[in-house]
């Protein structure tokens, strides 16, 4: 029996696109542009044929997260989604399955997925290949319950700490937040779509440097610095990772807002960045160009700014897209090729992701990729890879895991919550299982939910910092353990008991930080933007009284957020950053605290003094930085409490001289940047080598320096490696002022260190030549190797 074209893989993929999208009625096209939440098909505690019958009629594209709304575990989420395909399948005219999508910032949004630690952790360990081992858990798992798109990575560059994503972000520095976006693409979307999972780049664009740090803020960004800046991390990802699809931003730039904007999604996104898949929208984006930006009437005019200006596929759920957007079409303000634009981009990564082929899993292995051992050893090692050392005043660390006496205070201690983003599972789904107790509004999800479906809260197994702590020492140390006060709120009550817990110790470790979600108690996280960067409630005070009793002490932070805490970093001995750790978090860092593992993370954005000094990164442009002519405001230094790119180890690290080849270069040149890194102290551990570079003159204000690439090595004690780094010069290309992308004749300084502001070695090239209107994929990511050849010691 001869096959219908689209259901013949063995066409090619665009003639089975044609062929489905010809057959398809008005209403089957709608239908494919928008979603159903998974919970709108539940009555009860079972699937509903009848509102499956009701809502899927035409098909959908999407269904929105089985796993992240409801309580149901792996078995019975690919049990769920089976009858869900099963009945596009079979039930609906065409029979085109669905798009299941998830999230997956630090690890699948999903009952028993494995908790890893927050973004901007994970950015701290200056380590892509983790990003990719990440990514790849997360590919196996969403595989095995048959969800195919995940709305992850965030690749905003963040400018503003107030701002509660914040921690969802790989940090403040274009480059970083690129190679470590490619990394976990790479891991997600796996070597062929057909075998792996839908990434989802997002937000387009400049959504993390708002108007006051606070989130769908305005962002105030020029056109030349939303593309050197905020577009290069999706450039990477489109060019490099090949990321399936993007979502938009919330926020408007300079009076576009993005969801209704051409000139964003479709000048810069499709032209000039060349992206060829469907954009998604950030939830209720459409209707929002209504309600919030007040740039459409209603929402059919809504539906039809959105669609014209990219937005492919309405998440979560269809509204916009729906009866409004048919009365546009209908009466010609809206054209049908505008609709099949949309479809098409749909239609092609559903058929690329072998959708039509392989629309059901097995659902009685599906648990078999969850919580395994070596899932558990990787968030462990992200985790210790991501912990910053910011201070170690004598040595005070590592401790001795045979210690005498030992007190653990704080609020964040024994906590497993605090532990975790605002997009873990436990966090984002606390919306859902507070409103079944009427503690908040559920918007449009929880729908009288109940048995398997029942929302929580469940949470996979976790070590806290005590935890850990207590399973590293020796069984004949003492840990007393005190909380002292809440994360917020004023009560001291607590505060005499830790105080006599550090007065009966040698050594005082203080867990203090936030609380990350989407709820009004959290203090980081979506919805959760802060004005203040100091520690919440009376956790200072904490602090300072226990650093009163004369008790070497150790602050621990676990938040999202880079705090501003200067007396902290003047009067405590040892400062660590663990973030938000994830479930082997508790390990992780008592690995770092007893020396079993060398901290090497570093800052992946800039810690203030005060959020008077926001916004305040590294890489700010030439004559900014300083107030002329004296420097300094007139109350507080400019330079940041630690530098971006800062972490601490327990041992030494020496720079060698830099050879750089060629001294002069034509513009697509590569340029050899070569050094010897020593270990040239007692212990093993890792350095991250940083290459910073600056163009000297230029016919545009340029950045004082900017990150041109990285390498995290490992050595042994008196172990000496050399690092080659290759530079594509075409890097430092800009926007000049005619905003054509070009790279000018001239001196680059080149520049080595430890951090940004700890630049060992320094040299230079010249660029002869001067290449005008290059292309954004001209440039290629530095090269890094390592010659084991020279390593001795």
């Amino acid at each position: 029996m001869k096959q219908t074209p689209y259901r013949d893989a063995s066409r090619p993929l665009e003639e089975r696109v044609e062929d489905l999208l010809g057959r398809m009625s008005l209403d089957e096209k709608l239908a494919q542009l928008g979603c159903v939440w998974s919970t709108y098909l539940v009555d009860g505690d079972a699937f509903s044929e009848s509102k499956a019958a009701r809502l899927l009629a035409d098909g959908i594209g999407h269904i929105t997260r089985v796993g992240g709304a409801t309580g149901l575990r792996p078995r019975e989420v690919a049990a769920f989604i089976n009858t869900v395909q099963r009945f596009l399948v079979e039930r609906t005219r065409l029979g085109v399955p669905a798009i299941v999508h998830e999230e997956s910032l630090a690890g699948l949004t999903a009952r028993d997925a494995t908790q890893f630690p927050q973004a901007i952790g994970l950015a701290s360990t200056w380590n892509p290949a983790l990003a990719e081992a990440m990514g790849q858990v997360i590919r196996e798992q969403m595989l095995a319950v048959g969800a195919r798109q995940t709305l992850a990575p965030v690749l905003d560059v963040a400018r503003d700490p107030r701002w509660g994503r914040t921690e969802e972000t790989f940090g403040e520095d274009p480059y970083l937040v690129g190679r470590m976006g490619v990394g976990y693409i790479r891991g997600i979307q796996g070597g062929h779509l057909s075998r792996g999972v839908a990434a989802t780049a997002k937000h387009f664009l400049g959504y993390g440097a708002s108007e006051g740090g606070l989130n769908h803020a305005p962002a105030h960004i020029g056109p030349r610095e939303l593309r050197e800046v905020f577009a290069r991390p999706f450039e990477a990802a489109i060019r490099e990772a090949g990321v399936a699809s993007v979502m938009n931003a919330y926020s408007e730039v300079d009076g576009l807002a993005c969801g209704g904007s051409k000139a964003i999604l479709d000048d810069l996104l499709r032209g000039e960045l060349a992206f060829e898949g469907p954009v998604v929208a950030d939830y209720y984006t459409v209707g929002l160009l209504a309600t919030f930006h007040a740039i459409a009437a209603d929402a059919g005019e809504a539906a039809q700014l959105a669609l014209e200006a990219g937005i492919d596929v309405e998440l979560p759920q269809l509204d916009c897209y729906a009866a409004p957007l048919r009365a546009r079409v209908e009466s010609g303000a809206v054209p049908v090729a505008l609709v099949d634009r949309a479809v098409r981009r749909l239609l092609r990564l559903k058929f690329a992701l072998g959708l039509f082929e392989r629309a059901f899993v097995d659902e009685r292995v599906s648990a078999a990729v969850y919580q395994t051992p070596e899932q558990r050893a990787l968030a462990r090692r992200i985790g210790r890879e991501s912990i910053v050392l910011l201070k170690n005043d004598d040595a005070l660390l590592p401790l001795d895991a045979g210690i005498a006496r030992l007190a653990v205070i704080g609020p964040s201690a024994d906590d497993a919550r605090l532990l975790q983003g605002d997009y873990s599972y436990p966090a984002h789904l606390e919306i859902l299982y507070a409103a079944g107790r009427g503690e908040t509004e559920a918007r449009d999800v929880s729908r009288a939910q109940a048995g398997a479906f029942r929302p929580g809260p469940y949470r996979v197994p976790m070590v806290t910092p005590l935890a850990g702590i207590r399973s590293a020492v020796s069984p004949a140390s003492r840990v007393q353990w005190a909380p002292g006060c809440d994360v917020s709120g004023d009560s001291r009550a607590g505060f005499a008991e830790a105080i006599a817990a550090a007065r009966a110790s040698d050594v005082a470790i203080v867990c203090v930080g936030g609380k990350s979600g989407l709820l009004p108690d959290c203090t980081s996280g979506e919805f959760r933007d802060r004005a203040d960067l100091g520690l919440p409630g009376v956790q200072q005070a904490l602090v300072e009284a226990v650093i009163a009793t004369g008790t070497p002490t150790v602050v621990v932070l676990i938040d999202g957020r880079p705090l501003a805490l200067p007396w902290i970093a003047e009067h405590v001995r040892a400062v660590l950053v663990a973030w938000l750790p994830g479930e082997e978090g508790g390990n992780a860092l008592a690995d770092v605290l007893f020396g079993r593992s060398n901290p090497a993370g570093r800052l992946p954005i800039t810690v203030p003094r005060s959020v008077g000094q926001l916004p305040v990164y590294y890489n700010h442009k030439s004559g900014g930085g300083r107030s002329q002519m004296l420097g300094d405001y007139v109350d507080l230094a400019v330079r940041p409490l630690f530098p971006f790119g800062h972490g601490l180890s327990y041992t030494r690290f020496a720079y060698g001289p830099l050879e750089v080849v060629p001294a002069v270069c034509a513009p697509a040149d590569m340029v050899r940047i070569a050094l010897d890194v020593s270990n040239v102290g007692a212990r093993d551990g890792d350095e991250v080598v940083q290459l910073y570079v600056r163009d000297v003159v230029a016919s545009v204000t340029r950045p004082v320096k900017q990150l041109a690439g990285f390498a995290r090595i490992h050595l042994r004690a008196g172990e000496t490696q050399r690092v080659c780094f290759e530079l594509d010069p075409r890097q430092l290309a800009f926007y000049d002022q005619d905003l054509r992308l070009v790279l000018e004749a001239g001196e680059v300084r080149v520049m080595v260190g430890a951090s940004s502001d700890d630049i060992r070695q320094q040299a230079s090239f010249r660029i002869e030549g001067t290449a005008r209107d290059l292309r954004v994929a001209d440039a290629r990511p530095t090269g890094v190797c390592i010659d084991t050849a020279s390593r001795r010691g």
